[in-house]
């Protein structure tokens, strides 16, 4: 099966399933010399895990990662770096009732057409889970960026209908991090858990946007025409389960104005070339032009439901009707924040090693 590694020189493969024994990635091509242990990515790895909240699946994983290569007395050595996350507490049971039954909204009809064989287990290689591997490489990728004091940073700013109102992005961090909706605005944040648990006390689920901005990134990352910046940030966050949209600046709103209005004049402040507004987000031509790079990805509701829903059992032929009972996140939203960062950092340090920003072999 393809579609598992991304990346130009900054190569990132992912494996494992939901309920399979592990899940890991391989990172390849980072420079040697750079200062790596396992606990820079279990710190990237504890904002993702499960369980952390009464928004999120109550599945117990710890998500303790095993580095097997690549890390030589806390450095890098230029050798691919793989890490690995063991399952702890899957609970197949749940999806026996499954086996030939596709889950409306999930992949495991689709999944079944291509393939002629479907992992059932917690949605096997297409759960959200698999993205542990996205995480990994992330955690390598943001170490990277941190040498030339970029950094990335997601928050939620849409749950349902509620919508945060707008944070200075030198605040978004830290405010972010101080609820467990992951909104930088404090008061929208309560309104958007209490959207959540209302939608769990009713068996169902919430979409929302996430937003996810870098700060620092220099002028002239991209590769045009098929590799511009902006399409392989949108590639990467298409690539992320449950993502059904990605915009890059003001995005669908620059198609209800005029360029008189959204076009981003430059001036100069210190020598530096800046520019006024950002509604393209940092990147114009499929370049970087300097500014912050903001990205928002529309993520849709957990699809996995305890109300009754119609489908077909693929064995029989026939139409019938199935309940999923288990563990589900009421809103992937806050749990998928981490993820978002690492995609676009890894798409970042790819860039960053392909302009000449980064040397390839050694930092």
């Amino acid at each position: 099966m393809a579609g598992n590694t991304t990346g130009n020189l900054f190569k990132v493969t992912t494996f494992g399933s939901s309920h399979g024994t592990a899940l890991g990635a391989v990172v390849d091509g980072c420079p040697a010399g750079l200062e790596l242990s396992s606990e820079d990515i279990q710190r990237e790895l504890d904002r993702r895990r499960p369980g952390t909240s009464k928004i999120t699946t109550p599945r117990g994983e710890t998500d303790q990662i095993e580095l097997l290569s690549g890390i030589f007395q806390d450095k890098t050595d230029g050798t691919p770096i793989t890490g690995v996350v063991y399952n702890k507490d899957a609970d197949s049971s749940a999806y026996e009732p499954f086996r030939n039954k596709p889950r409306p909204g999930h992949g495991d009809y689709t999944w079944t057409a291509k393939y002629g064989f479907y992992d059932y287990r917690g949605g096997g290689r297409g759960s959200g889970r698999t993205t542990i591997g996205h995480v990994i490489g992330g955690a390598v990728a943001k170490k990277l960026l941190e040498q030339l004091n970029i950094r990335v940073v997601s928050h939620v700013t849409q749950v349902g209908d509620v919508k945060a109102q707008h944070v200075a992005y030198s605040n978004i961090e830290e405010y972010a991090g101080q609820n467990m909706v992951r909104c930088a605005d404090q008061k929208a944040a309560k309104i958007m858990e209490d959207k959540i648990l209302d939608a769990k006390e009713k068996g169902d689920s919430v979409g929302g946007v996430v937003e996810t901005i870098a700060f620092g990134v220099p002028a002239g990352l991209g590769e045009p025409v098929f590799d511009k910046l902006d399409a392989d940030l949108a590639k990467a966050l298409m690539g992320i389960g449950a993502v059904k949209g990605v915009e890059i600046g003001f995005g669908f709103q620059l198609a209800e104005s005029t360029a008189s209005v959204t076009n981003d004049e430059y001036y100069l402040e210190e020598k530096q070339i800046k520019t006024t507004t950002n509604t393209s987000g940092g990147i114009v031509g499929g370049i970087s032009n300097g500014m912050p790079i903001v990205t928002r990805m529309a993520v849709k509701p957990t699809p996995s439901i305890s109300t009754i829903q119609k489908t077909v059992d693929l064995e029989k032929m026939e139409e019938t009707e199935i309940q999923i009972k288990g563990r589900h996140d009421p809103c992937i939203c806050p749990r998928v924040t981490p993820v978002a960062e690492s995609a676009v950092a890894m798409v970042l340090a790819d860039h960053l090693l392909r302009s000449g920003f980064i040397n390839p072999r050694h930092i």
